[in-house]
């Protein structure tokens, strides 16, 4: 198959219908064998029902129904897990993002490139609650992770099958997408996408989701940072560790109050046992580290060896 278009839906009874009819629309003219995945996040309306009747009548569409609400990021994972296409397209249900976009976003990937991100240029949000905290996290998330994407927000993505369903995605990491995937150097591309005002009910977004985010980056900044020398940061903070507990032994040392003593003898075993079974856990994510690396080399190696004819 040759396209997956992946929906989350949340309480969009209203956008269903229209939002299948203008994806159908879109992607007939391609010329492409597709389907259409609509990955229900636990809906409270007629969002299901409303979407099963459409997959009657549609071979092409097919339903994923959750038990209940997840958040849009396991929505969006199990419609990537569940999706047959070589290239998926992700966008958002509440017709903000707009399918006609879709062929353009399909050939920037025929063009070469592993994601497409859209950028919604012209963004039709909230000022205060949208859009000001959109730039300021947007800004935030390039400073560090190293890869300076203007709008990770928006859900409007194409990616290689084969590259993002290797992605582990959780909590709200969908929009960190482009920086999980730099570590395996990925080509992406960033291209102006249409964005509409919400037509139909509310916004399921707020400045509730801010701290989710941050903490989100604080991970992919540890990932980032530590992949490629996971002993040396684990020894860095091993190290801190070490000084704590040396300094809690000296302490007990110079004390003659044995009720002291006692809390500051506690604390240098504590500590001294935290550097221990840190430097441990550097020296496993280093012997993993070094193991994938002699694979990939081996494996680089095979597929040189396979072109040349050896």
């Amino acid at each position: 198959m040759d396209l997956s278009v992946i929906v989350p839906l949340y309480n969009e009874e209203d956008s269903v219908t229209p939002l299948y009819e203008a994806i159908v629309k879109s992607v007939d003219r391609m010329g492409l064998d597709y389907e259409i995945l609509f990955v229900d996040d636990g809906s409270k309306d007629k969002t299901v029902p409303i979407a099963s009747e459409l997959a009657a009548k549609d071979h092409r569409l097919r339903v994923v129904k959750f038990r209940r609400n997840y958040g849009q990021t396991p929505a969006m994972a199990a419609g990537i897990d569940n999706a047959y296409g070589k290239i998926l397209v992700t966008m958002d249900g509440d017709l903000q993002n707009d399918p006609d976009d879709i062929p353009m976003l399909v050939n920037k990937i025929g063009e070469g490139f592993d994601i497409v991100v859209g950028w919604r240029h012209n963004r039709q949000d909230k000022l205060i609650t949208r859009k000001i905290p959109s730039k300021i996290a947007n800004w935030l998330i390039g400073k560090i992770t190293g890869v300076p994407i203007k709008d990770n927000g928006c859900s409007l993505k194409a990616y290689r099958a084969d590259v993002i369903k290797k992605i582990p995605l959780y909590s709200e990491m969908h929009r960190f997408i482009p920086a999980m995937t730099s570590l395996a150097g990925t080509k992406i591309a960033e291209v102006k996408v249409k964005h509409h005002a919400r037509a139909f009910g509310e916004s399921k977004y707020g400045l509730t989701r801010i701290y989710k985010v941050f903490i989100d980056l604080i991970t992919i900044k540890t990932l980032l940072s530590s992949f490629s020398k996971p002993l040396m940061v684990f020894a860095v903070v091993a190290s801190i560790a070490a000084m704590i507990g040396i300094t809690a032994f000296i302490a007990v040392l110079t004390l003659d109050d044995n009720s002291p003593a006692l809390v500051f003898y506690s604390v240098g075993v504590l500590y001294s046992s935290l550097a221990i079974t840190l430097l441990l856990w550097g020296t496993l994510g280093e012997l993993i580290y070094r193991t994938g690396n002699l694979k990939l080399e081996h494996f680089a190696q095979i597929k040189s060896n396979t072109k040349t004819g050896q």
